[in-house]
């Protein structure tokens, strides 16, 4: 783990130094530009009040309809690395235990954003969701930093061509995969994937299902480079530059992971700051699935340069999602959602958000489908918080209880 961690240093100190030819940025902040072919409403710059605003009343009038039993479910994925097998799996053992609903809409960020299509698609796509995040493909993401700085040495574009992440979504992101979000988006289903666009400093949402229903091969590669843009970690693997037009000019983007700006989220930013009324989410079921640790028990950091990196990127990652719940509750109170969540309880053995070792991705996978199974996945937040914010945290353990088993006294 330490010779991966220092390459992974390695791979940020080198990012430095390499350019990629790329077309200019588009020149605005908000301006209507898309990918070739692509309506502009598309996506959304999660700032874009004005789009928000024309856009808000169709996109979730269609989630309401959707809804079954007059009740909206939302599903919000955050990112989290190797953690995305625990996601993964609490949706299997949902799946197994019937207790899993129908969402309306799903999001995703990263990981998360890996794991977003098979959630949106349901039970039927849960092997196909096995594979993704506990297969060969997954595990060989150990090797992606090395073979990203080589790529960045050799190759004059950096492209997110032929590294490990980009071969597990083209795998994955089939023609089949997009016709079915295609049928279930044509309902009034919504997916939705965040990527940071870098030229901005901007977060923006993708409606995966606009584009899945455009069809063909544009769309799928269109599909397939937002996903591999959501994970793209920056100084891991390389950013993805997504071509768009303004019907006169093109320009190129430069998108990377969905995390650096939002690490899990249900409405774009604009609606809770202009607290925004949105009839349709009223009343609606909020679950989301953090595929990471909230808390962990004190452990002497080594004084060397990897494990103070590392370290402090997994302080980061923990303190943004926890801010992102915050900001979750919120939503949820002025809509009158009732909003459950789970997470990777404290006392489980996770190394790293970067251990994509198959036999370790396989038990977070299988704990997570079993206390699903068993009914111990949802929790409140406030279940969660006297958890997670007390002095007394339980070690690692071989046998950790389920998240929901976990808060009983």
């Amino acid at each position: 783990m330490q010779n991966k961690l220092a390459v992974v240093g390695l791979g940020l100190l080198l990012s430095g130094c390499q350019t990629a030819p790329r077309r200019a940025a588009p020149p605005d902040l908000i301006g209507h530009v898309a990918p070739d072919g692509f309506p502009a409403n598309v996506r959304l710059v999660t700032t874009d009040l004005g789009n928000f605003t024309a856009l808000a009343p169709d996109f979730f009038r269609g989630i309401g309809v959707a809804a079954t039993g007059g009740i909206v479910d939302i599903l919000a994925l955050s990112g989290g690395g190797s953690g995305g097998a625990y996601g993964a799996g609490a949706l299997a053992g949902l799946s197994r235990a019937h207790r899993r609903p129908q969402f309306e809409m799903v999001t995703g960020v990263s990981a998360g954003a890996l794991l977003a299509p098979f959630a949106f698609l349901g039970p039927d796509w849960d092997d196909r969701m096995q594979e993704a995040f506990t297969g060969k493909l997954s595990a060989n993401l150990l090797r992606s930093p090395t073979r990203t700085i080589l790529a960045r040495l050799l190759s004059p574009r950096g492209l997110p061509h032929h590294n490990p992440l980009f071969e597990l979504v083209d795998h994955f992101v089939t023609p089949k995969m997009l016709a079915a979000v295609a049928v279930e988006a044509s309902k009034g289903r919504r997916l939705i994937v965040a990527t940071t666009d870098l030229d901005k400093h901007e977060t923006v949402l993708w409606n995966m299902g606009e584009i899945a229903q455009h069809g063909g091969p544009t769309a799928r590669r269109l599909f397939r480079d937002v996903l591999i843009a959501s994970a793209s970690v920056p100084g891991v693997f390389p950013p993805v530059l997504i071509r768009v037009t303004d019907g006169k000019h093109d320009y190129d983007e430069m998108h990377v992971d969905g995390g650096v700006t939002t690490s899990v989220f249900t409405l774009p930013l604009i609606a809770g700051i202009q607290s925004y009324d949105l009839p349709q989410l009223r009343g609606a079921h909020l679950y989301m699935i953090v595929n990471g640790q909230l808390a962990r028990a004190p452990q002497t950091t080594r004084f060397n340069t990897i494990d103070v990196l590392s370290n402090s990127v997994a302080a980061e990652m923990t303190y943004k999602t926890r801010g992102a719940i915050v900001e979750n509750i919120a939503t949820a109170k002025r809509l009158g959602m009732t909003f459950r969540m789970t997470e990777i309880p404290v006392d489980y053995p996770q190394e790293s958000f970067i251990d994509f070792d198959q036999q370790h991705m396989r038990a977070l996978f299988n704990y997570a489908a079993d206390c699903a199974a068993r009914g111990l996945l949802w929790m409140t937040p406030d279940q969660s918080i006297r958890r997670n914010m007390t002095a007394n945290r339980a070690p690692a353990s071989a046998s950790p209880a389920c998240p929901a088993q976990a808060i009983q006294p």
